[in-house]
């Protein structure tokens, strides 16, 4: 499963929750006529439960979502903390320059050098663009994920290369 975003609040009193999503273009989502939901992001496959998607929409700054079967608050208030996956082929394609969090998650990092800078942990969105959070044992870096620092990336080797110094 690739996990989309977390819902993190409930949102009115017919059923709405509010999404946090984890990358971007999360209104692609509404492609996807069910969603699947978890208590940990990291739940075996079989622990995801499916939900049909009723309604996903832009609400000031943020998301907001239903569910069929969930009319009120407290059904709304059952899903705060879930997270929200889909199975790889059921979500929407990508362009040649954009990759799924989920795809860049467990990639080796190296730098121009060829120094091995770590592992991508996770991602983190800053407003402004992505950061790649990278893990080397202990030391964590933290990369901008933007074309002045991310040279490269190769799914099918599992590596980026980016211009970073391993003492930064």
């Amino acid at each position: 499963m690739m996990v989309l975003g977390r819902i993190v609040a409930p949102f009115g009193v017919k059923g709405w929750v509010k999404v946090h999503p984890f990358g971007d273009d999360p209104l692609s989502w509404r492609e996807m006529p069910q969603w699947w939901l978890a208590d940990k992001a990291e739940a075996p496959d079989e622990a995801w439960q499916p939900v049909k998607l009723a309604g996903f929409r832009e609400h000031g700054a943020g998301l907001i979502a239903s569910f069929e079967g969930v009319t009120d608050r407290s059904g709304a208030e059952a899903l705060q903390g879930r997270y929200i996956a889909a199975p790889r082929e059921a979500m929407p394609g990508t362009s040649d320059d954009e990759y799924y969090w989920g795809d860049l998650v467990g990639l080796s990092v190296v730098n121009q050098s060829g120094e091995s800078l770590g592992t991508v942990e996770t991602l983190m969105s800053t407003g402004a663009h992505d950061v790649l959070q990278v893990r080397d044992g202990d030391e964590e870096r933290l990369i901008p994920f933007v074309a002045a620092y991310v040279l490269n990336v190769d799914l099918p080797s599992r590596t980026i290369r980016v211009d970073w110094q391993k003492d930064w």
